[in-house]
């Protein structure tokens, strides 16, 4: 018996993703520098754990020349010293904005954002980060899973 396809989002709710895809459509093209966009993907991810997102985004990440020893250590992106003072403030809003604190956010993440970003630029990654972390939830939530190769 032939294994059945899980049904996607796409499948189940068509309006819903073509709504959500619509909103990665203005991403892809609203200015960010497309490693920025995987790097932030990645990093959400990581915290979310989400399998499925990282190993796309990775894949997506290294087909735009992104290196294998900053992929490796995002995890640690502070310590390391291959991120540009722009990618860190994005990776500390990914962060932020990804593990929401209980209290209003203070200034502080928000503030670094400003000497690398136009305010133009801060809207659209902060869209960036809620739409990965929503991504993150359809495949965390949906059961999608990696296949062994």
């Amino acid at each position: 018996m032939p294994l059945q396809k899980k049904p996607t989002l796409r499948d189940i709710a068509p309006d819903a993703y073509r709504a959500v895809s619509g909103v990665e459509a203005h991403i892809r093209q609203c200015g960010l520098e497309q490693s920025l966009i995987e790097l932030v993907k990645m990093r959400a991810s990581q915290i979310n754990a989400c399998a499925y997102c990282l190993d796309m985004h990775s894949r997506h990440a290294r087909a735009g020349g992104e290196t294998e020893q900053r992929m490796y250590l995002l995890d640690a992106w502070r310590e390391a010293p291959f991120y540009t003072a722009r990618e860190r403030a994005a990776l500390a809003w990914t962060e932020h904005l990804t593990r929401l604190p209980a209290a209003h956010p203070s200034g502080g993440a928000r503030d670094a954002l400003a000497g690398s970003f136009s305010p133009m630029e801060i809207a659209n990654l902060t869209v960036l980060i809620g739409l990965i972390n929503l991504w993150n939830r359809i495949a965390v939530g949906g059961g999608f899973h990696l296949e062994a190769a």
